[in-house]
Parts: structure tokens; C-alpha cells; sequence
């Protein structure tokens, strides 16, 4: 895995120009296998989780994925400016991270089974403020835990995979208490199906989501 990892995420990436969320589109038709949206109107059975990973797009689309999975937001947490925009974070000042807000029925699908793809495929835990291209605190690793129990879950995955040796370096995910989520603009929503044509979603965000597909094929949804 280690070495999938270095591809996927690894220097080689910072030749790339573009950024995740530096491409707004012109207005678009929703195709038809699109997920845009936002939190579901009934919470009645979910349960939420909120992972930072970098770009929104790809850890969007990678969760949207999983069975289990009702609906996935992207948006921004960790800081704290209310009601940021992309640009605002971007600029670095309000301490947000791009960030995805699941939810997800735990009948079906375990806060530990999310917390493993987290850890181990949607994104390199062990990279400091950046994945890949995209470099800054905005881009950072981070888990927000909700119940004493999560916080648990997530301590003990992030010690399980630093013994296993699955990278060469240790996890510096934040692991840190859920205050609140800011959603993001419309147009980040479902980013991934919506612009298959963005040279960052074909290049960077598409590996990342296929390193998903690979590790947890039995955890998909079919059809996706």
C-alpha cells in the first residue's frame, strides 16, 4: 500500500498548476448519476460523520460510494469564521479545512468501517497541512469526533494503522471535538460527477476515489 499511496498522493502531483476548487463552472444540467445535494430533510436512523481529507471533491464522491452512505456534504469545519466562502478559506485566514459531512445509517455501515477508509484509502493521513497539489491548512487532515466513543474509534484506527506499517511515516490526522459545519457553495456539491472533463478530477480526485473502489469493494453500492 505504500507505495500506491506515494503515487497517488505523493510529490509528483505538485506539477499539476490547477487546484481543487480553483476550476467554477459555467452553469451546468445535472447529469442524471449526479449526488449533488445537502443534508437530508429527515435525520430519523442517520447518524453523521465529519472527515477532512483535502479537496471535498474526491472524499465527496468516495464516501458517496459506500453503501450505507445516505448523502454526502461538502463544506468547511475546524475554524472560525462563520459562513465562510471558498475563497476565505483559501486565503488561510479562518482556520477551516475542507471537510465532508456524511450521513450515514448505522444499521448499515459502522462509524469504524468509515473511519477505515478514512485511515487507510481516501486520502494520505500522514501529509502535513497538504494533499498532493493542494498545499495549506485548509488542506489538512483532521476528524471531528461528536460522542467519547468516536474520539475512541479514532485514536485506536489511527494507532492500528501507524503498527501496521501501512505508510512510512506516522498519521498526523487532527483528531479534535465537532463544533460546527459550514456548508460549501452550491456549485462544490457533487463536483466530481458533475465535471469528469476537469483536468483535477481526472488526475488527482479520480485516484483517489478508484484507491477506495480497490480496498473496499465489498463495502460499494451497486449500482454506484
Amino acid at each position: 500500500m505504500k507505495s500506491q499511496l506515494k503515487s497517488l498522493f505523493g510529490i509528483g502531483l505538485l506539477a499539476f498548476t490547477f487546484a481543487c476548487g480553483s476550476q467554477q463552472p459555467a452553469d451546468a444540467q445535472n447529469p442524471p448519476r449526479s449526488t449533488a445535494g445537502f443534508a437530508p430533510t429527515n435525520l430519523t436512523g442517520l447518524a453523521v460523520a465529519t472527515f477532512a481529507g483535502g479537496c471535498f471533491w474526491a472524499q465527496e464522491e468516495a464516501f458517496e460510494e459506500i453503501k450505507g452512505v445516505k448523502q454526502v456534504v461538502s463544506g468547511y469545519a475546524g475554524g472560525t469564521k462563520a459562513n465562510p466562502t471558498y475563497e476565505e478559506v483559501a486565503d488561510k485566514t479562518t482556520g477551516h479545512t475542507e471537510t465532508v459531512q456524511i450521513y450515514y445509517d448505522p444499521k448499515v455501515i459502522s462509524y469504524q468501517k468509515l473511519a477505515d477508509i478514512f485511515f487507510t484509502a481516501s486520502h494520505d493521513p500522514t501529509q502535513l497541512n497538504r494533499q498532493g497539489p493542494d498545499a495549506g491548512p485548509e488542506y489538512r487532515s483532521a476528524a471531528f469526533y461528536r460522542t467519547p466513543e468516536e474520539k475512541k474509534i479514532l485514536e485506536t484506527t489511527i494507532a492500528k494503522v501507524n503498527a501496521s506499517k501501512e505508510y512510512d511515516s506516522k498519521i498526523v490526522t487532527q483528531v479534535v471535538p465537532f463544533q460546527k459545519f459550514w456548508p460549501a457553495e452550491d456549485y462544490h456539491q457533487g463536483y466530481y460527477r458533475l465535471h469528469p472533463e476537469s483536468p483535477y478530477i481526472a488526475h488527482v480526485s479520480a485516484h483517489k476515489v478508484e484507491h477506495v473502489q480497490k480496498l473496499f469493494p465489498n463495502d460499494l453500492k451497486n449500482p454506484l
